[in-house]
């Protein structure tokens, strides 16, 4: 993420907001009124949309969402079934689905099929019945009658319906669709929490990373304070304080200089724990990290990252967990690698999945890649617990958190 980019609400902090539809139904340029802005292509060639398109914006007063412009579900071919997949794989991240309709169109097998993966999830949808200044033929009423959703009409190209559409979203939108707070459940106002941030190698050059930059912003809103040091600094920033801190929250990879410098009687954790549960589901990625005394010689291990990103030497997804995972196992294993918005096929073929932090996607599609390996029967852990538990230290980074440090001790 730019320097700039931090002035601005992150992506995965967003509602997701996912337009599907047949090709030509005026998905694109639903968006572009929708934004007021010229975001995706439009053209009367049916299948202009291959890859899916995103678009960050302010509703209110449901605040900053994301609005995803996908291929046509019924598009054709070798490639069509590719970009329909696609098309599908975004409903993983989606917390509400817009269903865009041409009454000019058949509408049967294809929205039925959407609506129903959408329920099966748990996506509200809210159907939308475009070009009504072109085809009046079929109505809000009938097409309502036919998905078992609600229906707005609407005309992208001249804007009629846009704002009820807008009131729409606002009312469909779940209310639980926020990331639960990061620490502010922790703290009181007045408290201090320090925040122990390596510069090292992978720090990027003339910022602070995603995590670190939001852990700040959560302490300030809930009207504590925050002092951020280095690992060397702080034995003395700690002796400094004139009243203990309520919580230290450091860097995995500096957990056991954290964990001796820090006495016993302040809370320690991690952002990559706090990540953990902000993102996805604490006690499960808890409760996988016990599979790691149950590794052998030879097993497969996948390691998944949310991102992309330039690897440094000593690369914590590369090169530092695999080594401390093959130093546990006292042998080899076998390491497979993801990185960005997929997980692979047959997950089942693994006896460990390693999750990164989460920090870049949303935390639907963070609790989907949850579901899909407990689906799988493979344990899954991120990297902080992960970390706290190959240093012997896990319970200590629990304690702010008792259900999950109480699934250590069955």
């Amino acid at each position: 993420m730019s320097a700039g980019g931090l002035n601005e609400t992150p992506r995965g902090e967003r509602l997701h907001i996912a337009i599907f539809g047949r090709r030509n139904a005026g998905k694109s340029s639903l968006i572009n009124a929708l934004t007021n802005q010229t975001i995706a292509i439009v053209s009367e060639v049916p299948g202009t949309t291959t890859d899916p398109v995103y678009k960050s914006m302010e509703i209110l007063p449901v605040g900053p969402v994301v609005i995803i412009d996908t291929a046509g579900i019924d598009d054709l071919g070798e490639l069509g079934e590719l970009r329909v997949k696609k098309t599908f794989e975004v409903l993983d991240k989606a917390d509400l689905m817009l269903l865009v309709v041409d009454p000019g169109q058949d509408t049967g097998d294809y929205e039925s099929s959407l609506v129903g993966k959408a329920k099966e999830q748990g996506v509200p949808v809210i159907g939308v019945l475009n070009k009504v200044d072109l085809n009046p033929g079929l109505t809000p009423e009938e097409l309502s009658e036919r998905l078992g959703v609600r229906v707005v009409p609407v005309s992208a190209v001249t804007r009629q319906g846009i704002e009820d559409l807008k009131k729409e979203i606002i009312k469909s939108a779940p209310k639980e669709w926020a990331s639960p707070t990061i620490v502010g459940d922790l703290i009181n106002p007045g408290d201090t929490v320090v925040l122990v941030v390596p510069i090292d190698l992978a720090a990027p050059k003339g910022r602070l990373i995603l995590p670190q930059v939001q852990t700040i912003r959560d302490i300030l809103d809930n009207d504590a304070c925050a002092m951020v040091v280095k690992e060397r600094e702080l034995k003395q920033a700690l002796q400094d304080l004139n009243r203990k801190p309520r919580l230290v929250v450091t860097d995995s990879q500096a957990f056991l200089k954290v964990d001796a410098d820090t006495p016993g009687d302040i809370m320690l954790t991690s952002f990559s724990i706090l990540f953990a549960r902000h993102k996805g589901n604490l006690e499960a990625l808890v409760s996988g990290v016990r599979a790691v005394d149950r590794l052998k010689p030879g097993d497969r291990v996948l390691i998944a990252e949310a991102c992309t990103h330039h690897r440094v030497a000593d690369d914590i997804g590369t090169v530092k967990i695999p080594r401390w995972l093959r130093q546990r196992v006292g042998g080899e294993l076998h390491f497979e690698w993801a990185s960005g918005i997929e997980m692979p096929a047959n997950l089942n073929r693994y006896q460990l999945i390693v999750h990164c932090g989460a920090c870049m996607i949303n935390r639907k599609q963070m609790l989907h890649r949850i579901a899909e390996a407990v689906g799988a029967g493979v344990p899954i852990v991120n990297y902080g617990v992960l970390i706290a538990y190959l240093h012997g230290i896990l319970k200590r980074a629990l304690t702010p958190f008792p259900s999950a440090g109480r699934l250590l001790e069955r």
